[in-house]
C-alpha cells in the first residue's frame, strides 16, 4: 500500500508535469547529475536523475571502465533525444559518439546541447533493420522519450540501416559500446546493429521493455537467440531506476525476464531493465560488469 506521504508526493509531481506539459517545449537549463544542458521544460529526466540517484550513471559508469581498458571510446547512441547520454559519457570518458535521433522536437535540443563538439556526430535519422524497411513513421512522445509507429506525417525522417550506418562514418569504425533507448524497438536494432559490426564485438547497452516492445510488434524474448548466434553471453541487469539486480547469461534470461510481466499488472508506471550485454569473448567488457554488478540474477 502506498502510504500518504508518497501519494501526496506523487500528486504534486504530477500537477507538476501537467503544468510543464502545457508548454512542452519550452527551453530550460538544468544541470542533471553534473552535466549542464537545455530541456524542452516537459522533459522528465531532471525529475528521474537528481543529484546522487544512480538512474542512467550505470551507462556512464559502463562507458568509463570500459573506456580505461581501450581509449578513446568509441559510442553509437542509437535514440539519443537531447543528447543527455552522450554528453554525460564524454564528461566521464575521452572519447566520441555517434548520436542517431530521429525526433525532430529533440533534435533541436540535440543540436543545442552538443554544439560544435568534435567528439559528437549527429545522424538526423531513423534507423532500422534493413534498408528495405519503410519510411512512413510518425512520433507519438510521452514526457521525454519517443516511439515511432507506421504512417506517414510532417515529421516522418529518413531511414539509416545499421549497415549503412557504419559505411557512412568510417571514423566510427571502431565501435565499442552501443547505447540503443527506442522504446520497444531495441529488440530488432540491436542484433542488426550487433551483426554489422560483428568484427568489433561492442559492448551492447539496452532498455529492455516487454510491454513497449510488443506495442511495437516483436517478441521480446526473441532478442536473446538472436545475440546468442552472435556470440553474444554474458548480460548485466539493472531495474528501470538503475539500481543492480544481477548478472545472468543470454541462455538464462529468457526464462528471468518472465518475472517483468508478472510486475507490470501490479503497478501503474513503466516496468523494465536495463541490459548490457558482452561477447562470450570480450574479457574487458565481462570485467566491467562484474564490477559493476557483481551479484547473479535471481532465479
Amino acid at each position: 500500500m502506498i502510504g500518504i506521504g508518497a501519494a501526496a508526493t506523487a500528486a504534486r509531481r504530477h500537477a507538476r508535469w501537467f503544468v510543464r506539459d502545457l508548454f512542452p517545449n519550452r527551453p530550460v537549463v538544468r544541470e542533471v547529475q553534473g552535466v549542464r544542458m537545455v530541456l524542452p521544460w516537459s522533459h522528465r529526466l531532471p525529475d528521474y536523475a537528481p543529484d546522487g540517484s544512480p538512474y542512467g550513471q550505470n551507462l556512464v559508469r559502463l562507458a568509463a571502465l570500459l573506456a580505461e581498458s581501450a581509449p578513446p571510446l568509441t559510442v553509437l547512441d542509437v535514440g539519443a533525444n537531447v543528447g543527455d547520454s552522450a554528453l554525460q559519457i564524454l564528461h566521464a570518458a575521452d572519447g566520441q559518439v555517434l548520436c542517431v535521433e530521429a525526433d525532430k522536437a529533440y533534435l533541436d535540443f540535440l543540436r543545442r546541447n552538443v554544439g560544435d563538439d568534435p567528439r559528437i556526430t549527429v545522424v538526423e535519422g531513423l534507423l532500422v533493420v534493413d534498408d528495405d524497411a519503410s519510411a512512413g513513421s510518425t512520433a507519438v512522445r510521452t514526457g521525454g522519450t519517443t516511439r515511432f509507429v507506421e504512417g506517414g506525417g510532417s515529421d516522418a525522417m529518413p531511414t539509416v540501416s545499421a549497415a549503412a550506418l557504419r559505411a557512412r562514418y568510417p571514423s566510427y569504425d571502431d565501435l565499442r559500446l552501443v547505447k540503443s533507448d527506442t522504446d520497444g524497438y531495441d529488440v530488432d536494432l540491436v542484433p542488426a546493429i550487433a551483426e554489422a559490426w560483428s568484427d568489433r564485438r561492442p559492448v551492447l547497452f539496452l532498455e529492455y521493455d516487454p510491454h513497449l516492445t510488443r506495442l511495437a510488434g516483436s517478441d521480446p524474448l526473441g532478442l536473446w537467440p538472436r545475440l546468442t548466434a552472435l556470440g553474444y553471453h554474458h548480460v548485466a541487469v539493472w531495474d528501470n531506476g538503475g539500481e543492480p539486480l544481477g548478472q545472468t547469461t543470454t541462455a538464462q534470461i529468457a526464462d528471468q525476464a518472465k518475472a517483468l510481466d508478472a510486475l507490470r499488472p501490479r503497478r501503474r508506471k513503466r516496468v523494465y531493465w536495463d541490459v548490457a550485454v558482452v561477447h562470450a569473448d570480450d574479457a574487458a567488457g565481462r570485467q566491467a560488469i562484474e564490477a559493476l554488478v557483481p551479484e547473479a540474477l535471481p532465479v
